[in-house]
C-alpha cells in the first residue's frame, strides 16, 4: 500500500510503498476514506510523543470502510463505514470500568502507538469496543473532520464544562480545536467569545457562532473578556496549548468558573505558570479534556444529523496524501484556517 512515513523525528515525510497491515484477531483493517491533518501529528513528528517507534506512519483522525475482520470481532462486518476515537480503549482497566475509555490505562492509538491513517489501509485493534458506524448522511470527510479535535471539544464543552444555555464561553485559539468548540458551545445555547491573533480566523469564528471576537494583538484578552461577559466567562478553553493562552484562559473566568485545557501542552510549553491565588480565592476549576469515548458519539451524531452541528464547515481544504505529508511538517506555522483533510490516496 501507499503510505506517508518518516524514519527520523523532524526528518522528511516520504511517500512509499509499505506492506499492507495485518488484521488483528480482535480488530479490523480499514480502507481509509479520509483522514485529518492535525497538530497532534506534528507533535508526533517533532518527537514529543514517547509512544512513537520509528519508522512511523502518522494519522489518527480517520474514517473508512471495513475490508477485513478479525475472528474475535462480533459487531462489525466487511463493507461497513466507520470512524473511531483516537484513544481506543481496552475495556478491562479501572478507567474503562468507570466509563472513562478516553483515559484507558492500556490505550491503542492509531498514529501514535501503532501506524496510522496516512495510508491506503490501517489496522484497528479492539474493534467491538471502539468503532462507530457512520450514518449514511455523514461522509468520510466530515467524519475525519470530527477526528480528535471535534470530539475532544465536544467532550470539553458538553461533558467536562457542562455548558448551559445563556452561559459565557471563552475560547482561546481559533484553530481546528477552537473553531470546533465555538460551534459546539454556540449550538448548546452559550454566548461565545473567540480569541486569536488572526482577523481571518476571528471572522470564521463569527460565522460559526461566536458572539464576540477579540484580537489579542490589539486588546488585552483578559480585560476584554471581563468587559464583554460582565464579569468573566463561566467556561474558558485553551484550545491552542501555550503558557500564554493557558494563563489568559484561567484569568478570564468569573468566580467559580471552569478552565478546560484542550490544547496539548508539550515540550517547552509543558509547565505553565498557574495563578493559584486566583484559583483558590475564586474557587476556580482547572479541568483536562482528552478525547471522547466511542459510546458518547451517539449524541453528537444525532446533533449532526439534525443540522445543529455542521463539522464539515470547518473543512477548508481537501488534499492528496502527498500534499498532506508536505503540510504536516509546516503545521506549526499556522498558515491555514480550519481543518485540512486528506481524501485522495492514489
Amino acid at each position: 500500500m501507499k503510505a506517508a512515513i518518516y524514519h527520523q523525528f523532524q526528518g522528511s515525510v516520504d511517500i512509499m510503498q509499505v506492506p499492507d497491515p495485518v488484521c488483528p484477531s480482535d480488530g479490523v483493517v480499514l480502507k481509509v476514506g479520509a483522514t485529518g491533518l492535525c497538530r497532534s501529528d506534528w507533535h508526533g513528528w517533532m518527537g514529543h510523543d514517547a509512544d512513537i517507534v520509528l519508522p512511523h506512519v502518522p494519522g489518527h483522525e480517520l474514517a473508512g470502510t471495513i475490508v477485513e475482520v478479525g475472528r474475535q470481532v462480533a459487531r462489525y462486518r466487511v463493507g461497513q463505514r466507520v470512524t473511531l476515537p483516537f484513544v481506543c480503549s481496552c475495556g478491562g482497566c479501572p478507567q474503562c470500568a468507570s466509563g472513562n475509555h478516553q483515559v484507558c490505562d492500556h490505550q491503542f492509538q492509531p498514529g501514535f502507538t501503532a501506524w496510522g491513517s496516512f495510508a491506503e489501509y490501517v489496522a484497528i485493534e479492539r474493534a467491538d469496543l471502539n468503532l462507530v458506524e457512520l450514518p449514511g448522511e455523514i461522509g468520510f470527510e466530515t467524519a475525519a473532520s470530527m477526528g480528535c479535535r471535534f470530539i475532544t471539544s465536544f467532550r470539553a464543552v458538553v461533558d467536562q464544562g457542562k455548558v448551559q444555555p445563556g452561559q459565557w464561553v471563552a475560547v482561546h485559539g481559533c484553530g481546528g480545536v477552537g473553531l470546533s468548540a465555538i460551534m459546539i458551545a454556540a449550538a448548546s445555547g452559550a454566548n461565545v467569545v473567540a480569541v486569536d491573533i488572526d482577523d481571518e480566523k476571528l471572522e470564521l469564528a463569527k460565522q460559526l457562532g461566536a458572539s464576540a471576537v477579540i484580537n489579542n494583538c490589539s486588546q488585552n484578552p483578559e480585560a476584554a473578556i471581563m468587559d464583554v461577559t460582565g464579569g468573566g466567562a463561566h467556561i474558558s478553553l485553551d484550545a491552542l496549548g501555550s503558557k500564554e493562552t493557558f494563563f489568559s484562559s484561567v484569568n478570564s473566568l468569573r468566580k467559580r468558573g471552569k478552565h478546560i485545557q484542550v490544547g496539548l501542552m508539550l515540550a517547552d510549553q509543558a509547565l505553565p505558570v498557574v495563578p493559584m491565588s486566583r484559583v483558590i480565592a475564586w474557587e476556580l476549576e482547572i479541568i483536562g479534556s482528552h478525547g471522547m469515548q466511542a459510546f458518547r458519539y451517539a449524541e453528537m451524531l444525532e446533533m449532526i444529523k439534525a443540522g445543529k452541528l455542521q463539522p464539515e464547515k470547518l473543512i477548508r481544504r481537501t488534499v492528496t496524501l502527498e500534499e498532506g505529508a508536505a503540510g504536516l511538517v509546516s503545521m506549526n506555522e499556522f498558515r491555514s484556517n480550519g481543518i485540512t483533510v486528506i481524501n485522495r490516496f492514489k
